[in-house]
């Protein structure tokens, strides 16, 4: 639970009343390589805080060809939320790559302290704003960037995970083959 409260406090920081209220919603759960925290045509009712392990966030074309679209690194917030959001089925598998371990709540109980707890309100739309920044740069790198740069930004963004996740999860991520991968590093390490 510290892990989530510094997390949050790195936000805003949260009164002992608000953290009282935030604490009892959240109970960890353990997911196994290869578990989903939420799958495709599922309604989405909990966020998690991923406290340890990594989870990728991805979708599948109708011919089975599976794109990455991000990966989460402990410590940050996972959940299907445009389904959270808006109610629909959730479009996006999220996946765990790595064993984790994740603290889970149900959201409308974590979204009804917004009213009692204004701080943990700032802290929602801070973290929202920093997804909408995050999505709006990764969008912009897919078309504006090479390959080679995009794999830099990678290796900024993601430094642990070259050496935990598989390398065709990362071209996947990258929008690129994993042969293209293959050869960029090869590059980069002068080989």
């Amino acid at each position: 639970m510290q892990a989530l409260k510094n997390y949050l406090d790195q936000l805003t920081p949260l009164s002992s009343k608000t953290w009282k209220a935030v604490q009892p919603l959240f109970t960890e759960k353990k997911l196994d390589k290869s578990d989903f925290f939420i799958q495709h045509n599922q309604k989405a009712r909990e966020i998690g805080f991923l406290t340890d392990g990594v989870i990728r966030a991805y979708y599948t074309s109708p011919d089975g060809t599976e794109y990455n679209k991000h990966f989460f690194a402990a410590p940050c917030f996972v959940g299907g939320y445009a389904s959270l959001i808006t109610g629909e089925l959730n479009q996006i598998n999220q996946q765990a790559l790595t064993p984790c371990r994740v603290l889970v709540a149900n959201y409308t109980a974590f979204q009804k302290l917004f009213t009692s707890c204004p701080d943990l309100e700032r802290a929602a739309r801070i973290l929202a704003e920093r997804f909408f920044v995050q999505k709006e740069q990764r969008e912009i790198e897919l078309v504006m960037l090479d390959a080679e740069e995009r794999y830099h930004i990678f290796q900024r963004n993601f430094p642990a995970l070259t050496q935990v996740i598989a390398q065709y999860h990362i071209a996947s991520y990258l929008g690129i083959t994993p042969t293209q991968l293959s050869r960029i590093r090869r590059k980069l390490t002068g080989r």
